[in-house]
């Protein structure tokens, strides 16, 4: 089941049902009940039941070429996971020669690294801006998995993420991670939510970065999920230990596909992520002039 956030011509917010019957079609999912927010849908206890629900089969599906697909984000927490995937390890070792220690040690080590990423302001959705920071000379997209978490703390579903990392300031000192990871439009997610009904298949579920300039590609790089070190519950656990989740959250599960080092991302970039089973983020990279 995919899940969608979308706005109407109008400007009116609504969630609706991604379904494909020969071909896609938007089912809303408010037309029957007085529904806030996807966040309700996805608190929920049975978010495919709940979703099934309120969709009524009499009324015509949305016109895709009148909505605006959203992040499928409300007032949920952004997190991310660090250095789950070995590639990770070596380019943030890389990074950051007086900090390869601490890096080599948090891949291998029984607590994840787990940092608080964004708030849903600071989101992108599909086709919306990302930025590079002024101050950031060395900047890449991380392309992840990302995690839908309930507010009671269990695992609903998935979408995809896009964590914008200024790795200049990150390698200059480990403890600029939150300057390097948290700034405005530094965290891109969707197109959906994408409830499976079966047991994902890690190995067959690829995750594949592109990026044009000038539409000429130049870069592309693919893994799989078998390639992550960490388990979806295991993060989960950490994340919530000791941690309310009020409203749900997001937590990207980390990245393993990262552009060498002589790359940085431009004003004007493009940045795709496809995801199997869950479709593509599409989104324009934007930086400012450096602060005079």
């Amino acid at each position: 089941m995919r899940l969608a956030k979308l706005k109407l011509a109008d400007g009116s917010i609504r969630v609706a049902l991604l379904e494909r019957e020969g071909a896609f079609r938007l089912l809303d999912l408010t037309q029957v009940a007085r529904l806030r927010c996807l966040m309700d849908v996805l608190n929920s206890n049975d978010p495919i039941g709940l979703a099934k629900f309120l969709v009524d089969r009499k009324a015509p599906p949305l016109d895709p070429r009148l909505v605006t697909v959203l992040a499928p984000i409300d007032e949920q927490e952004v997190w991310a996971a660090g250095v789950t995937y070995k590639r990770s390890q070596v380019a943030r070792m890389e990074e950051s020669k007086a900090a390869a220690s601490h890096y080599d040690k948090v891949y291998t080590a029984p607590r994840p690294e787990i940092f608080f990423k964004a708030t849903a302001n600071r989101v992108s959705g599909p086709d919306q801006p990302l930025r590079v920071r002024a101050d950031s000379g060395w900047s890449v997209p991380e392309p992840e998995l990302a995690l839908v978490i309930s507010s009671r703390g269990t695992h609903v579903g998935f979408t995809i993420g896009n964590d914008m990392s200024a790795r200049d300031i990150e390698g200059e000192n480990p403890l600029y991670l939150p300057q390097a990871k948290l700034y405005n439009q530094c965290c891109g997610l969707g197109p959906f939510v994408w409830i499976p009904e079966e047991p994902l298949d890690r190995p067959a579920t690829k995750i594949k970065l592109t990026i044009l300039r000038a539409e000429v590609t130049v870069f592309q790089g693919q893994t799989d999920l078998d390639q992550m070190k960490r388990g979806f519950d295991e993060l989960i656990g950490w994340l919530i230990r000791e941690n309310d989740l009020v409203c749900g959250a997001f937590l990207l599960t980390g990245t393993g596909v990262v552009p060498p080092d002589a790359f940085t991302l431009n004003d004007g970039d493009k940045v795709s992520i496809e995801i199997t089973g869950i479709g593509t983020l599409n989104n324009p990279i934007v930086k400012a002039s450096p602060p005079q």
